[in-house]
């Protein structure tokens, strides 16, 4: 922070300050500042260090400030205008704008001041000889505020009506108030129309776009224009977060997360700015603040998160429900002040109206980083007793028809029996569903519903019962014990059902039991080390080998394979046929037909296996169970997408969305829309692909499956949106991703790969420091890998980024370590860009003309070094030639910027005649490339036009301008030269060059 001694110094500090981010800091540097105006005794050195203070305060929280300096201007004006220059006297009248809409944001200034202070303003503005529609536009929002609608609506028509000036707002401003006003007459079509051009880049200023896709979320939401909230929100916030100015526009994001389902994201909103709670310098978006904080704390509570601990002012612990009753107090105690102010109830109904809001969406994916506010089990209502007889027939009818909540029903049949006496068939099914829903611990559930089942006279169903018992030991991993618990039911099933003693469901339950322990046996096999099929030697405790010989073999993996096959033909060969309308029967004969799948995969024979789990789904459709398919479909996807069959990829993983339907699990969901989302990637269509990341990474967080499954969307949803030009929206989710991101979990190339794409979508959006440093992580994880090509390539991607943050210093280490690496890999042509960006960093450094020309020709040789060895094939010395064409135009530019306008004539004349040799050199270069480098050729071709101008040699420039309309004559004759922007660029450039030497 230097010493500000004179006039010039104190605009240099001024300046620097304007640079610094809003806040109480840049407000107190602005005091300093104006202290040392009025130090310089010059007039007008303090009237822009006041104007300085003002911008200040009017960009930040302490907004009540801007009215001392104003009102200190306003007198000097007064009495001495001649002190004013024509910027200040311009900045001046500019700032009577923010005057009065902050007179109308401060509730202890009167409505007779304000009226005062806007017929002040129209009869300066008029003295000053501006449009009033400026004053016209101050009138409307006075009356807006105060809801004189008759008013409003007549000053809004005046305002559209006035000529525009330099008075008015800019043209992005005016259209987020216009916009905003059709907002509130519920006219949301027309706004979004009115804020289309600021929305999509055409317009903005200071704070547009920032304001007006705040303002465009609930529009949005309300028309159902779900994916252009989202994107809106998305972009807006990251304009907006580092503002502190934007109190309100940030209001308006926590408001849209309230009414989106976007509760948890709304609380990580609302702890990112603990002072919005109690900053004093605002009292209007004070108000709008904690009118949807108290919205969203309402919709906590409504959740049952009513004691949910959540971000509120400092100094204490809130709960949702107590911060929802401070926000609401505070919000209607501030309207009211305003209310008393301007004499109506206008400001307090809105408050009301905003904090009564209902969701206007259940739920709309943000792809960020948010766990879903999820709300306890709400209490059942007081109902009429259940009958249990109902509950028992409703039971059974789901779990005859193998419906996916059938285990619930029968939990709600435990519950309402609990003091009810049953017959043991009904006991028998409770216990039975009971251990289903146990899994391995319900082992015993399964026996005492075997025993019940036999003591109601089904014998059949109790050996299945015992079946499924001995199945769900492979689960706890014990399958030798669950071969052995089967073994009985299953000889015994087949001799009941020999004798009719029992019915073919229960039979194929045996079986298929069976089956699944025998194909859990094979997975196991598969999945154990190599060697484990070998022979080995069993010993006994003395180390000897046994009395029954000095070895033994395990199976082999075919011979558990061949069980497993065998297994599975007997059920198929039991129920195949006799299906019918036996939901049951049928998904055996699919469950057979998926393991018959399972085992032609484990044998390699993939298409097989791909057609036997296509056969399996449309087996579990046909049967009425489509839910199922799923897996089979997911099985079938994985498969196709692995022998390249993409097309059947995709319709599979549609198939197993559609066919899971509301049944499927959160992270089943979520892994089949990120494996779609890969799929439709790969085939470029991102858009769709981009839709389907969104939603892996929302169900994945419903999950809690976040930082692992979510983090892996959220990769891809950047990378899509990417892909589309989508920056502000792809940085938000990649940044959102990167904290999930670790290298044991996911693998270092992923997180290189985000670090890279952040780096991308910061880059396009000006933010290059932050570009920088997000290449220069990735490029140190980079640096550890054996390939060092992408090392190299974040290497000078950092220093680009470096160079364009004007850290030239910076740059040119990155650039060299970057050479460096270019020139270990062999890469001549990332070797020479390196050397070409360092020299023209070192052209802007003081003295640093001969290291710049140094480079630039060091660039030259290694080019012609790499022709002059032999080259790998044709193509690749055409690249080396191209590029040495490059190197010498580069050069010669390069040469002709060198010349400072305060050399000597001889000097200036040296350099040109060096960068027009370098420039021909070009030229000659490129002419050997022939049509190829047509559009190099020309451009060094008028370059070489202009320095022959310069150079005083007019006929020679004039030659070279009608050479390169001769190039493009054959273009012409083809129609071409309108249609190809570059042909018209050189052809548009060649004329000007003849007509101005012409004049």
């Amino acid at each position: 922070m230097g010493e500000i001694t004179d006039f010039d110094s104190l605009r240099r500090a001024m300046a620097e300050n304007g640079e610094q981010p809003e806040g109480p800091a840049r407000n107190a540097r602005a005091e300093q500042l104006l202290a040392a105006a009025e130090k310089l005794n010059v007039p007008l050195a303090v009237i822009e260090a006041l104007g300085h203070q003002l911008k200040v305060y009017n960009y930040s929280s302490e907004k009540d400030k801007m009215f001392v300096p104003f009102a200190r201007l306003l007198r000097m004006w007064d009495e001495r205008p001649e002190d004013f220059d024509e910027y200040e006297t311009h900045t001046l009248h500019w700032v009577f704008k923010w005057v009065s809409s902050g007179m109308l944001d401060q509730p202890h200034v009167p409505l007779a001041s304000i009226e005062k202070w806007l017929g002040e303003m129209e009869h300066r503005y008029r003295l000053a000889g501006h449009s009033e529609r400026a004053v016209r536009s101050a009138e409307f929002n006075v009356a807006a505020h105060i809801g004189d609608l008759p008013r409003a609506e007549r000053a809004y028509a005046a305002w559209l009506a006035a000529d525009r000036d330099r008075m008015a707002d800019c043209p992005a401003c005016e259209l987020h108030g216009q916009g905003w006003w059709q907002s509130e007459r519920s006219r949301d079509a027309e706004a979004l129309e009115l804020w289309t051009p600021v929305l999509e880049g055409e317009l903005s200023c200071a704070h547009e776009p920032h304001t007006s896709l705040a303002a465009s979320l609930l529009p949005l939401l309300r028309l159902g224009r779900l994916e252009e909230a989202r994107a809106n929100h998305l972009r807006g916030f990251r304009l907006v977060r580092a503002m502190e100015s934007m109190r309100g526009a940030y209001a308006d994001h926590v408001e849209f997360c309230a009414l989106s389902g976007n509760e948890a994201r709304g609380l990580e909103l609302l702890a990112e700015r603990p002072a919005y709670f109690t900053d004093t310098g605002h009292p209007r978006s004070g108000l709008e603040f904690l009118s949807v904080v108290a919205l969203l704390m309402d919709r906590l509570t409504g959740l049952g998160l009513g004691d949910r601990q959540v971000p509120g002012p400092a100094g204490r612990s809130w709960t949702a429900r107590e911060l929802a009753t401070h926000a609401r107090a505070e919000a209607l105690d501030l309207a009211g002040r305003f209310d008393a102010r301007n004499g109506t109830a206008h400001v307090s109904e809105r408050a009301r109206a905003r904090m009564a809001q209902e969701p206007l969406v259940e739920r709309l994916p943000l792809g960020v980083r948010s766990a879903r506010a999820a709300a306890p089990a709400a209490a059942s209502p007081e109902a009429a007793e259940p009958d249990p007889a109902a509950l028992i027939a409703e039971a059974r009818r789901l779990s005859d028809g193998l419906r996916p909540n059938a285990v619930e029903a029968w939990v709600a049949v435990s519950r309402a029996a609990q003091d009810v006496e049953l017959d043991p068939r009904d006991r028998a099914e409770i216990a039975d569903h009971q251990a289903m829903d146990l899994g391995p611990e319900g082992i015993e559930l399964f026996e005492r519903a075997a025993e019940l089942y036999t003591e109601a006279g089904d014998p059949g169903e109790a050996l299945a019962a015992r079946a499924r018992g001995a199945f769900v030991r492979t689960l706890a991993g014990d399958t030798d014990a669950a071969l052995t618990a089967i073994s009985g039911p299953y000889d015994e099933i087949l001799a009941l059902y020999a004798e009719d003693g029992t019915g073919v469901r229960q039979t194929a339950s045996v079986l298929m039991a069976r089956a699944r322990i025998l194909m859990r046996r094979v997975q196991e096999a598969g999945e154990a080390p190599e060697g484990a099929g070998d022979p080995t030697t069993v010993e006994a405790p003395g180390g000897s080998p046994t009395a029954a010989g000095v070895s033994t073999r395990r199976p082999s993996l075919a011979s558990l394979r061949a069980d497993a096959d065998a297994a599975v033909r007997e059920v198929l060969a039991l129920v195949d046929g006799r299906a019918g309308d036996d939901v049951q029967l049928g998904s055996r004969a699919a469950e057979a037909w998926a393991m018959f799948a399972e085992l032609a995969v484990g044998a390699g024979e993939l298409r097989t296996g791909a057609d036997l789990f296509r056969h399996a789904a449309e087996g579990f459709v046909g049967a009425g169970l489509p839910w199922f398919a799923v897996e089979s479909e997911a099985r079938l996807a994985q498969l196709a997408h692995h022998m390249g069959d993409v097309a059947e990829a995709e319709r599979a993983l549609r198939a197993a969305l559609e066919h899971g339907g509301p049944y499927l699990e959160a992270v089943g969901r979520a892994q089949l829309h990120l494996q779609l989302a890969e799929v439709l990637g790969g085939r470029g269509l991102v858009e769709e692909a981009a839709e389907h990341a969104l939603e892996a990474a929302h169900w994945a967080d419903g999950a809690g499956e976040g930082p692992a499954l979510g983090a892996w969307a959220r990769q891809l949803l950047g990378g899509f949106l990417l892909r589309q030009g989508r920056w502000a929206e792809a940085a938000e989710v990649l940044e959102s991703a990167l904290p999930d991101l670790a290298p044991e979990t996911h693998g270092d190339g992923a997180v290189v790969q985000v670090q890279w794409w952040l780096g991308d979508c910061l880059s396009e959006l000006g933010e290059h420091r932050a570009a920088a440093e997000r290449r220069l992580q990735a490029a140190e994880i980079a640096r550890l890998w054996p390939e060092q090509h992408d090392h190299a390539t974040l290497a000078h991607l950092a220093a680009e980024s470096l160079g364009h943050a004007g850290l030239s210093a910076e740059a040119d280490q990155a650039y060299a370590r970057a050479g460096e690496l270019w020139r270990s890999l062999d890469d001549v042509h990332g070797l020479v860009r390196a050397l070409r960006a360092r020299a023209w960093l070192a052209l802007d450094t003081e003295d640093g003309q001969g290291d710049a020309k140094e480079l630039m020709a060091d660039a030259v040789r290694e080019c012609e070094e790499a022709l002059g060895a032999d080259a790998a094939d044709e193509e690749a010395r055409q690249r080396l030639v191209a590029e040495l064409g490059h190197t010498h135009r580069q050069f010669g530019d390069l040469l002709a910027r060198s010349a400072a306008e305060d050399d000597d004539d001889d000097s200036i004349r040296a350099a040109m005649e060096d960068a027009l040799s370098q420039v021909t050199e070009a030229i000659v270069v490129f002419a050997s490339l022939g049509d190829d480098a047509l559009h190099s050729r020309t451009g060094a071709e008028l370059a070489a036009g202009w320095l022959e101008a310069d150079l005083s040699r007019p006929d020679r420039a004039a030659a070279r301008a009608r050479a390169v309309l001769a190039a493009y004559r054959g273009y012409e004759a083809y129609g071409e030269s309108d249609t190809d922007e570059t042909v018209a660029a050189r052809r548009a450039e060649a004329r000007q060059m003849l007509d101005v030497l012409e004049d």
